[in-house]
């Protein structure tokens, strides 16, 4: 069964910086991308960021590129969301996500999910 987990939410005041980290289990599992989502409330759940695994792009929404970045630990299905410069706008439940549909080269879905982890940026 594959599992996904979220950890390195937390408070932070703007300006500040935090790093998420994500863990597909069992580390075998052979993933096509690594994504990061977010979700505050009265908002519907959008992209924050994906990885390909396989060619190792990325993309990333709008309003975070330039500040956020995600990578991948070496040959490990982990991915790191590391997030800078934050913005009370940024406060919301992240989730990380592994296998996503596509079209063309934009992920519309995605089949496993973690729990997810609270962000709160404080002005």
């Amino acid at each position: 069964q594959v599992q996904v987990m979220e950890s390195g939410g937390g408070s932070v005041q703007a300006g500040g910086t935090l790093r998420l980290s994500c863990e597909v289990s069992p580390s075998t599992y052979d993933t096509n991308c690594l994504a990061w989502l977010r979700q505050s409330p009265g908002n519907e759940r959008e992209e924050v960021a994906t990885l390909f695994v396989g060619s190792g792009e990325t993309r990333y929404a709008e309003p975070v590129r330039g500040r956020f970045t995600v990578s991948q630990d070496d040959g490990a299905n982990t991915a790191t969301l590391m997030m800078t410069n934050l913005t009370p706008e940024d406060s919301a439940v992240y989730y990380c996500a592994a296998d996503c549909a596509t079209v063309d080269g934009v992920p519309i879905e995605h089949t496993f999910w973690g729990q997810g982890t609270q962000v709160s940026v404080s002005s």
